[in-house]
């Protein structure tokens, strides 16, 4: 007589990954759309310069936080391993950014900011779901290895926003000087308020960039060895351009014009070592 309570087990332990890949994707797929409805609601209030509206838009970012971070869990922790691919982590540093401009928003005007932020996020979670990851999984990391890559994650968010920050500042400064200042520019603060918003946000960018490499040059064994090099250089060249930058603040008063291209500088080299590493070892070689 066959033994049902196997067969039942069995069948179960056969559905199991199939129901959570299904419970991830719906997450994901949640996530999504409340990002792209969110987003163009936000471009519309702004054309009709009615401004961001705060009471819904925290909670509903809340809640396409919650939806994106169930739904990229399953993407990230997989029965193989730890899945840091190229769009697998471009998911979670857009999952990190939008609850650091959360947090942050809700005592420094920072919420504009999501107007970009909300339609890149859906482009990265739906990379994430349709671009197969291919040697990107970890089996066995230790936690100096872990606390590095947290630390890097975090550094690359913060600096992110920084550079999203040039940009408005960039595009206020330029839309103040020929005499517009209408349409976006009206709802972002003053332009002494952005500018020092910037240089706090690469501030604790540069921190936290600086402990990243610190535990990278620790706890990683051989540079060669795991194609990590190239990213390395990048890394310390962004590191270098954004110190360089903010000794130039403190020590001549660096403002403006000079600011941001330095901002975008270091942005341009942070971009270069690790997502263009992972895209030439993931997609190229």
């Amino acid at each position: 007589m066959p033994n049902f309570s196997l067969i039942n087990s069995y069948t179960l332990t056969k559905k199991t990954p199939m129901t959570d890949t299904a419970v991830h994707l719906t997450f994901n797929i949640a996530a999504i759309a409340i990002y792209l409805a969110a987003s163009g609601h936000l471009i519309s209030r702004t054309r009709r310069q009615l401004g961001s509206a705060r009471t819904w838009l925290l909670p509903t970012t809340a809640v396409a936080l919650l939806c994106h971070a169930a739904g990229g869990y399953g993407s990230l922790f997989t029965n193989a391993g730890l899945n840091l691919g190229f769009f697998e982590v471009g998911s979670l540093i857009f999952w990190v950014i939008n609850l650091l401009v959360l947090i942050s928003g809700l005592r420094k005007p920072l919420h504009n900011l999501f107007i970009f932020l909300f339609p890149l996020s859906a482009l990265a979670l739906i990379s994430s779901l349709i671009v197969p990851s291919s040697s990107a999984l970890f089996t066995n990391i230790t936690p100096g290895i872990a606390g590095h890559i947290l630390l890097s994650i975090l550094a690359y968010s913060l600096l992110i926003i920084a550079t999203l920050q040039a940009v408005l500042l960039a595009y206020q400064n330029h839309q103040l000087k020929h005499k517009h200042p209408s349409g976006v520019v009206k709802l972002l603060p003053p332009l002494q308020t952005m500018e020092a918003l910037l240089f706090e946000l690469l501030w604790l960018g540069e921190i936290l960039l600086t402990l990243a490499i610190a535990t990278g040059a620790l706890f990683v064994d051989d540079l060669m060895a795991q194609h990590l090099a190239h990213k390395t250089v990048f890394s310390v060249l962004a590191w270098l351009i954004y110190g360089t930058l903010l000794c130039g603040r403190h020590f001549l008063g660096w403002r403006g014009n000079s600011a941001i291209r330095w901002s975008l500088g270091g942005f341009s080299a942070l971009m270069l070592a690790y997502f263009g590493s992972k895209f030439v070892l993931e997609f190229l070689i």
